[in-house]
């Protein structure tokens, strides 16, 4: 059987439609959003199971995968744990060593729409999604007390067109009328939050037209730069150094965030999305059985993660209202919250095309149709168990 679009062949003896669904579900996820250490897990491979080179962090809604406790039918697994930026590099500019990985989502996008970028394409599955308002510090006595008393003001980040980058300002821009160049924008030498040398790759860098943008010092990370008076505010994904060790001039914008994006979910129903999953074009191709059992066995892996936490985690883990907050995310956002497929992600997708491409960063607006594998568009997951 021919495949126009990859050029490959396909073996009908290969294409497992009708693989069996994994009954090794069991329950108890050891939750690891801690940066991660490299180590693989290595699937024993029987009959003529397809090998898969896989990546990505081992969150409690992806460790089953990890740990072997769901499997991905016909596929022999070998994952190796590793983080954002080294997986980016290995899939954008690197040995493209991976089958299926975690990959970022904006610089995907970006590599996609400024790169002619085509050698994997994304499955509709999301392991990281956060709410941004949260990700907003200022200097407390720069008389910053709401949104628009940002405006004029100078803001350190690490990676101008990052993932969360794009949020923070799409945000900004839709519920407070304040656009990127009403800011002045310093990009910081370091990054606090790692250990390396904080150099982000070329799709996190990319920087508009008619936005004011310079580079910050050597040596000075984006904490330095806000706790030594030299810029107003961070927009960092994570929390920066001197917030972390409680800077008694360092705040977050928005207090109160929970409250903040509580609201800001149930006017709009857009649970930002950081990370998705992706798949080498060709491999999807030539086993078109693979994308369906992939993203099975991540809504899988997801619902234990879901069992243990409505059974075993209210006791097991430390939060005294553990419950109570579970069950008041899924009053507001549904039982499947963190939701896989396109449809019901489908407003969250095109809103960061928009941001992408009003602030001036991706050279045209994107379309799911043209990211996304076909094979995986009317993809939908099975009910909450």
């Amino acid at each position: 059987m021919k495949d126009n679009d990859a050029n490959v062949t396909t073996e009908p003896d290969k294409d497992r439609r009708n693989f069996l669904k994994s009954a090794a579900l069991t329950i108890g996820v050891a939750s690891n959003l801690a940066a991660p250490i490299l180590t693989s897990v290595h699937a024993a491979a029987s009959g003529d199971a397809l090998p898969l080179a896989m990546s990505g962090y081992k969150y409690n809604r992806s460790a089953p995968i990890v740990d072997e406790r769901v499997s991905i039918d016909g596929c022999a697994i070998d994952f190796e744990v590793s983080g954002i930026g080294d997986i980016n590099s290995n899939v954008f500019n690197g040995p493209q060593s991976l089958d299926v990985t975690e990959i970022g989502l904006h610089p995907f996008m970006l590599a996609y729409a400024n790169d002619g970028f085509r050698d994997y394409t994304l499955l509709p599955i999301f392991p990281l999604r956060l709410f941004r308002h949260r990700s907003v510090f200022v200097r407390t006595d720069r008389g910053i007390d709401s949104p628009g008393d940002l405006k004029g003001k100078t803001v350190a980040t690490t990676g101008y067109s990052s993932t969360s980058l794009t949020w923070i300002r799409g945000v900004l821009q839709d519920e407070y009328g304040i656009s990127p160049d009403a800011l002045r924008w310093v990009i910081s030498a370091k990054d606090s939050s790692t250990k390396d040398s904080g150099a982000v790759s070329r799709n996190e860098s990319v920087l508009p037209d008619g936005v004011s943008v310079s580079q910050g010092p050597k040596g000075k990370d984006e904490s330095d730069l806000l706790a030594l008076g030299e810029v107003d505010a961070v927009f960092h994904a994570a929390e920066p150094r001197a917030y972390i060790e409680g800077h008694e001039k360092i705040g977050r914008l928005f207090d109160d965030y929970r409250s903040t994006e509580r609201d800001y979910y149930a006017r709009t129903g857009i649970f930002p999305i950081m990370h998705a999953v992706a798949i080498r074009k060709t491999l999807a191709r030539q086993h078109p059985w693979l994308v369906e059992a992939v993203f099975d066995a991540y809504s899988q892996s997801k619902q234990q993660s879901y069992r243990y936490m409505e059974r075993e985690a209210w006791f097991r883990d430390s939060l005294p209202w553990y419950a109570p907050e579970l069950a008041a995310t899924r009053a507001l956002m549904g039982e499947n919250f963190y939701s896989y497929g396109i449809e019901p992600n489908r407003k969250a997708l095109e809103t960061l095309f928009r941001y992408s491409h009003e602030q001036g960063l991706s050279k045209r607006e994107l379309t799911i149709d043209e990211l996304f594998e076909p094979a995986s568009m009317a993809l939908m997951e099975s009910s909450v168990a």
